[in-house]
């Protein structure tokens, strides 16, 4: 059974699960979120923007009935979600991280987990959270701190 979105969101929140080799996300060093904007541009950007904007109208259903990519920039909902399941998300993809929990959804956002490594992922993440206002920063670490 397909869920929806919002239905979805509170599902992603209680889903995180910390994934194999999954450190913090180094927003705070700069040669790693130099190396994650790089690959940011590389596997990321054509689907959620140069500017970490998402598609147009991301919190509608597309005309596949898909979700469009989100935006990474504090407009989006990124920062809600702890380190542990942005890092499964990118390396696994939505569906399959919600699969393994018994939960059925579509989405575009496959897993980069053969393409990146997983400092790689980290560094990805790195990026995009280093581009956050300070306080989007601040409220993000006490999310982790609840994880």
């Amino acid at each position: 059974m397909t869920r929806p979105v919002s239905a979805l969101a509170g599902l992603l929140v209680l889903l995180a699960t910390p994934a194999p080799g999954a450190g913090p996300v180094p927003y705070d060093d700069a040669e790693a979120v130099s190396r994650g904007e790089v690959l940011y541009a590389e596997n990321c950007a054509a689907c959620h923007g140069d500017k970490l904007e998402g598609q147009a109208d991301w919190t509608s259903r597309g005309a596949d009935g898909l979700m469009p990519a989100p935006p990474h920039d504090a407009t989006g909902h990124t920062w809600h979600h702890a380190d542990a399941l942005l890092f499964d998300l990118t390396k696994y993809g939505t569906s399959a991280v919600l699969a393994r929990r018994g939960l059925e959804y579509e989405s575009n956002m496959t897993g980069f987990g053969d393409v990146l490594s997983d400092d790689e992922i980290l560094e990805v993440l790195a990026f995009i959270k280093s581009t956050w206002p300070d306080e989007v920063i601040e409220m993000h670490n006490e999310i982790n701190a609840g994880q």
